[in-house]
């Protein structure tokens, strides 16, 4: 069984490279045209994914360490970080198709139901920090605005309106979620993803106390453990901080700068900023698309034109971060074969 999962994951990533290399909205000519552009500041870009990686993962041991010794190397822990996100990358719905993968690899180092509770905590701190990091982009956009920088008319305000009532109804949620657990319902979420709805459904009933038990465990040690939670809160966070720097090095490598000077590049990263929170953000709210297909395009077409900036700039972003994406959708599919390797050595 664990076998044709795997072979599962595997065609999932296989096709997550395909379909994105197929997908692109400019000819193969204009694509190398645009990686000729960014130069080094594409090396700079891949490795910039790397240390965010390197955060998730360390966000994760973090919570691992919550509620006992870690006994998976940090190395490993980093594969299943960045296969994980690969597989739920290119499934629909998102967040989904990563986290059975995740349970089962950490289930060989340790029991499944601590390996349940520590991947359904990571995946509720990833989310959990996207709804502070969306929250946070909305102050920062009226703080410029009242300063004079950005617009602010009848139209944005609905948005931004709207736009903290959803955030603020995810993070009442996730708070809910904290405090009762949502290992059950993660569950239910896994069964709609094709080809694993036997397999949830033989797991959720095989193990429903263990799965209630888990849930106890999350609100035990959200409530218990303070520094775990703050700590992979912090990590979490300081992550899409990070990211931002992906649209700041384009945007210098554009020629944009603020008006230079410390202050110049400050509002230019504060512009990335805004610029990352709105496309994830609009990129998120259409995720059921596969590989966000459309989604991330058009959400960088948006942000970028209220920041004041040209369609060019927009498309210039977006071929780049697709080329980052498939770049580290191979790494992960890689990784996956790496690990399909190891189970066959060991087996």
């Amino acid at each position: 069984m664990r076998k044709r999962i795997n072979n599962l994951f595997f065609a999932v990533g296989i096709t997550a490279v395909v379909v994105m290399f197929c997908t692109f909205d400019v000819s193969f000519a204009e694509q190398w045209a645009y990686i000729r552009r960014a130069n080094c500041w594409l090396a700079a870009i891949l490795g910039l994914w790397m240390l965010l990686y390197v955060l998730n993962t360390w966000a994760w041991q973090i919570i691992i360490r919550g509620s006992g010794s870690c006994t998976i190397s940090f190395w490993r822990l980093l594969k299943l970080t960045v296969t994980g996100f690969v597989l739920n990358y290119a499934t629909p719905m998102g967040m989904v198709g990563g986290e059975a993968y995740r349970i089962m690899e950490l289930s060989r180092y340790m029991d499944t139901r601590r390996a349940t509770s520590s991947v359904v905590l990571f995946v509720m701190m990833h989310v959990f920090c996207h709804f502070w990091f969306w929250v946070t982009s909305i102050a920062v956009y009226l703080v410029l605005a009242f300063s004079g920088d950005l617009p602010l008319n009848t139209a944005t305000g609905v948005v931004l309106a709207l736009a903290m009532l959803f955030c603020g109804g995810g993070i009442c949620l996730f708070v809910r979620g904290y405090k009762y657990g949502m290992a059950v319902k993660l569950m239910r979420i896994i069964g709609r993803v094709p080809g694993l709805r036997r397999w949830e459904k033989r797991f959720s009933e095989s193990h429903r106390e263990d799965l209630e038990k888990i849930d106890r465990q999350i609100s035990e040690l959200h409530g218990q453990n303070k520094r775990s939670f703050f700590g992979s809160f912090i990590l979490e966070y300081a992550g899409r901080l990070l990211q931002s720097f992906e649209i700041f090095f384009m945007l210098r490598l554009l020629g944009i700068g603020g008006g230079g000077g410390t202050d110049g590049y400050l509002l230019t990263f504060l512009h990335s900023f805004l610029i990352l929170a709105f496309t994830s953000l609009f990129a998120n709210l259409l995720g059921f698309l596969p590989l966000q297909l459309g989604g991330r395009e058009g959400g960088f077409a948006m942000s970028v034109a209220q920041m004041g900036m040209t369609g060019g700039t927009a498309m210039f972003i977006s071929i780049i971060c697709r080329v980052r994406e498939l770049f580290w959708c191979s790494v992960g599919l890689l990784m996956k074969t790496g690990n399909r390797n190891e189970t066959t050595n060991k087996t």
